[in-house]
């Protein structure tokens, strides 16, 4: 096959010229005027779509396209420019009705239209770039209709006006406007910005400037909110029913702008119903409406953040400076706690737990807790007034809140290692005392602290528990080993380590005769058992339970502190002694003994001696006896036990003194840890790395960081650089 000649396949022309009638195309074009004429009236049911179809192509076959196509220009046009003058006639509500079934019907015809001239919407229109035919219609009406200077501006008056109406309460045919506005839509995006869109932005925002105008001069904010909020919403709700969907934030901008943006520094700042009455009523739904409408403008949220957080730090800052309240350190720690729980509410409830507002809180809070520098020591009354009383009968879960809380100000503490002090103190007398509600809620709190601080913040305090379980193993061996013991006095021993409990000064007592024989068989025990140790005696620290008789047979058994049995125990004998007496036959510190006497002879239905002359204050010269009228309804009697109570100034200084003096060592070790990994550094530099290390326990002062950098020198720990005097070298 592959030897065969290829044939060449010719189509030759016709033999004879296809000659076309002259008049073809005038008869053509009139039978399709007609037929669009017939469209346009509603008489297409007589029509042949498929012989129009036929015509319409054979005059694009035989080229007369451009005929075709200008009839059709002219003819359309003709009947828009009747349409225009029928929808011009029509007066009031009917305008927009007559325009939208004119438009109605144009568009049926415009479909029809273009069907029959389908070959020439694909073969003419692109080959000569004309505009298609329902791109045509569509362009036609515009121009027509439209942007007919008859009808352009009342169109737009009419609709401008019934969003009036809607807008002051009136209901109107939200249908039509969907269908006038779907209509300008449909010429192009164009024609409905310019012809509607900009206008009616433009109205709105005059018509609501007005109206901010007027509800700010008459309403509280709170009224004023709602009224923007549910414009808001009905401009919101206008979109959804007859705007284009691309204007809904526009529109919102517009009301969002002139209700919100122009006034929000007014509505804030409102008397008696602003942003700070809000706090403090807490109105969740009016502060929550606030949110949700300033969040929409640029600088809402960071207006109400500034002026809450200031609102916050000027009321945190009465709290903790009011002399009034930092009498009752239990009642401050409260109201701390108090403001904390209300502004998490507000934040929780409001704010949607906005992050931002929650940091404006915990930094308003910091500022405040630290402006008193007792801070940390009410906290720890407060722990200790839960921890001995205040949570009996409390459930686990709500112990656990409690504490939680009390975490939440220790972590805005810059000083924790003077909550640390005072902590340890109170923990001491509560363990010592038995006064605490339980072991559990003692040791939670004690791993949040270690949790938060460390290791190193708590290793002191858990030795503390350490040694209140040793000790009850002790006092069992001791009177497993002294069965003869059985019958006298009982004596319970808390052997304490002296690095894991707050340092007390070891006064001297004279203890009464039976009580030193059995302390002075203890101590035999104590060292017979344990070697390279030495005890000393804290009898400012005990407590002990003894039988008293008084007159008429009654019988009590008494619960006081180590001092006052002692002084008690004197009067077995003498029914009379003076204050220079018992002070010899004890030596209990002078301002100690007044204080245990005063406990026993001045405070009512505690007064289990009485005293000459009878005064609050106890004198040098006073004499003192059994009160034998003492009575009581109980048999047990607690006399003047030790409650954790504030410091007097003195011993203020005294704390803070200690506290002073133990941050001098881990100034200088953070200051060498961080030399010898850098050797060499500037001093500012020195200052803000050691700050920025320590500040989980305290804030450093860079007067005593530089002191602890003098130190550091003068022992050879660092030197100072020959050239640079700000520069210090580590030497190794």
């Amino acid at each position: 096959m592959s030897n065969q000649k290829k044939r060449n396949f010719q189509i030759e022309a016709f033999k004879h010229r296809v000659v076309v009638d002259p008049k073809y195309a005038d008869k053509t074009w009139k039978v399709l005027e007609h037929a669009i004429h017939e469209i346009y009236n509603h008489n297409a049911s007589g029509l042949s779509f498929e012989e129009l179809y036929r015509n319409a192509y054979n005059m694009v076959l035989h080229k007369f396209g451009e005929k075709l196509y200008s009839g059709l220009v002219t003819t359309m046009t003709s009947h828009l420019k009747e349409i225009s003058k029928s929808i011009e006639a029509a007066q009031g509500g009917m305008f927009l009705e007559e325009m939208n079934r004119k438009w109605t019907d144009h568009n049926k015809a415009l479909q029809m239209i273009r069907d029959i001239l389908m070959y020439m919407d694909r073969t003419y229109i692109p080959s000569t770039q004309k505009t298609p035919v329902h791109e045509l219609g569509l362009n036609l009406w515009r121009d027509n209709i439209i942007r007919s200077s008859k009808i352009q501006t009342r169109l737009l008056n009419t609709l401008l006006e019934l969003v009036l109406r809607e807008r002051t309460g009136e209901v109107i045919d939200r249908g039509l406007m969907r269908n006038i506005i779907k209509m300008l839509m449909d010429l192009g995006p164009s024609v409905y910005q310019e012809d509607f869109e900009n206008p009616f932005l433009e109205v709105s925002a005059e018509f609501y400037r007005g109206e901010s105008q007027k509800f700010i001069e008459c309403c509280d904010c709170g009224d004023y909110l709602k009224k923007a909020e549910r414009r808001l919403n009905e401009e919101l709700d206008r979109v959804t029913h007859y705007l284009d969907a691309r204007s809904e934030a526009k529109i919102t901008n517009v009301v969002e702008k002139e209700m919100i943006a122009n006034h929000m520094l007014r509505l804030v700042h409102m008397d008696n119903s602003g942003l700070v009455n809000m706090l403090l009523d807490d109105k969740y739904e009016d502060l929550g409406r606030m949110y949700n409408l300033f969040r929409r403008v640029s600088n809402g949220l960071s207006t109400i953040r500034e002026v809450m957080t200031s609102h916050l730090r000027e009321t945190g800052k009465q709290l903790v400076t009011d002399p009034e309240r930092l009498k009752d350190p239990v009642e401050f720690v409260q109201r701390l706690l108090d403001e904390k729980d209300k502004y998490d509410s507000i934040i929780r409830l409001s704010f949607s737990n906005d992050k931002t507002f929650l940091n404006a809180l915990n930094s308003s809070f910091e500022f405040f807790i630290n402006l008193n520098n007792r801070s940390p020591e009410f906290i720890s009354l407060f722990v200790d007034d839960k921890l001995r009383k205040g949570l009996k009968g409390v459930s686990e879960e709500d112990v656990e809140i409690i504490l939680d809380k009390v975490m939440m100000l220790f972590r805005y503490l810059q000083e924790k290692d003077v909550f640390e002090k005072y902590y340890k103190q109170h923990l001491a007398k509560r363990l010592l005392s038995g006064k605490t509600v339980s072991d559990d809620a003692e040791r939670s709190l004690i791993v949040k602290l270690k949790t938060e601080c460390g290791y190193q913040f708590t290793s002191k305090l858990e030795g503390m528990f350490t040694d209140m379980k040793t000790s009850q193993d002790t006092i069992q061996g001791f009177y497993a080993s002294h069965p003869e013991l059985g019958d006298g006095p009982t004596l319970t021993v808390q052997v304490l380590t002296t690095g894991s409990w707050p340092t007390q000064p070891s006064v001297t007592c004279n203890l009464p005769s039976e009580m030193s024989a059995l302390c002075e068989k203890f101590r035999s025990y104590y060292l017979g058992t344990h070697t390279g140790r030495r005890l000393s005696w804290q009898t400012n620290m005990g407590t002990a339970d003894i039988k008293a008789s008084f007159g008429k047979g009654q019988k009590h058994e008494l619960n006081v502190s180590t001092y006052q049995m002692c002084v008690l125990m004197l009067f077995n004998n003498p029914e009379r002694l003076s204050y220079k007496e018992i002070e010899q036959a004890t030596e209990i510190p002078a301002v100690d003994l007044k204080r245990c006497l005063q406990s026993m002879a001045c405070v009512k239905g505690k007064n289990v001696l009485r005293k000459e002359p009878m005064s609050k204050d106890i004198g040098e010269d006073d004499a003192f006896f059994v009160n034998d009228k003492f009575t009581s309804k109980l048999y047990k009697v607690k006399i003047g036990t030790v409650v954790a109570q504030k410091e007097s100034e003195p011993e203020k200084q005294e704390t803070r003194q200690r506290v002073e003096e133990d941050r001098k060592p881990q100034i200088e070790a953070a200051i060498v840890r961080i030399m010898k990994s850098r050797r060499a550094l500037d001093h500012n530099n020195i200052i803000s790395e050691v700050t920025k290390q320590l500040q989980s326990r305290f804030l450093a002062n860079p007067t005593e960081i530089k002191k602890r950098i003098e130190s550091l020198i003068e022992r050879d720990f660092l030197e100072r650089d020959s050239i640079d005097r700000k520069l210090y070298r580590y030497l190794a």
